[in-house]
């Protein structure tokens, strides 16, 4: 049942994360002519296409990329709920999954300032996936830049903004455990 309940979480968790991915590349406008913007788009247009049809954006807000992240994080909530006969309150269900699109958003940009640190240590910049990943992270790491600058070199701010997403996971954590 262990190995089932892996499967099940890590394949949710897994597109959950590309569809938070193209929200979060809508809302910085990215460049979505690069492979990796190409790859989720890809990815979640089957489903984000018609619903967009249906949920209108608000501003550059992607409403219906929301309600999809949201739908497949309660998804994720009810086939685990189901695996383990765990009772279905569908309010609930609704704030875990709001909850579960919050602490998976700060999950995947802890991971992209990862990425982002590690290859610029190694590509200095020539990839197509450096590119979108600076377009990513630079708007909350330029603020962080200007409070505390580069120090001989050595640029902080990557390590400051993974600080703060750990505080925030485990703040929201001790909030509603998941």
């Amino acid at each position: 049942m262990n190995a089932t309940v892996f499967l099940v979480d890590t394949l949710f968790s897994l597109y959950l994360m590309v569809v938070i991915l193209r929200l979060w590349l809508q809302m910085v406008q990215a460049d979505f002519y690069n492979p990796l913007s190409q790859f989720v788009v890809k990815a979640t247009h089957p489903i984000v296409g018609p619903l967009r049809r249906v949920i209108p954006s608000i501003g550059r807000f992607d409403t219906a990329t929301f309600v999809l992240a949201v739908a497949v994080c309660a998804l994720k909530l009810i086939t685990l709920g189901l695996m383990f006969g765990g009772n279905l309150n569908p309010i609930g269900i609704a704030i875990l999954s709001i909850m579960g699109v919050i602490k998976e958003t700060l999950s995947l940009m802890f991971w992209v300032l990862l990425l982002r640190a590690i290859l610029s240590w190694v590509s200095q910049g020539r990839s197509p996936v450096d590119y979108v990943l600076h377009q990513l992270t630079e708007p909350f790491l330029a603020p962080i830049r200007r409070v505390i600058p580069p120090l001989g070199g050595l640029d902080l701010s990557v390590l400051i903004a993974i600080i703060a997403l750990q505080f925030l996971q485990l703040l929201i954590q001790d909030i509603v455990p998941m």
